[in-house]
């Protein structure tokens, strides 16, 4: 499993989900999905378009879990 922690990030950083979209130049809706952790696809560009925003890495931002058997 993925898991996408923008919504930490973003709460640490005290910053909305508007604010990281005009940043970022990406789609509030697009930035609504990764906050729900909704989205099924993310641009290499957006990640580190949100990494340089946020001032974090990749792996604060998605994280990978293995599944359980």
């Amino acid at each position: 499993m993925i898991r996408i922690h923008l919504s930490t990030l973003l709460g640490k950083n005290k910053m909305s989900q508007k604010t990281l979209s005009l940043l970022t130049n990406i789609r509030p809706g697009t930035i609504s999905k990764m906050y729900y952790e909704e989205i099924k696809r993310i641009d290499i560009r957006h990640i580190n378009n949100i990494c340089k925003a946020l001032n974090c890495t990749v792996s604060d931002l998605i994280e990978y879990i293995p599944d359980k058997k």
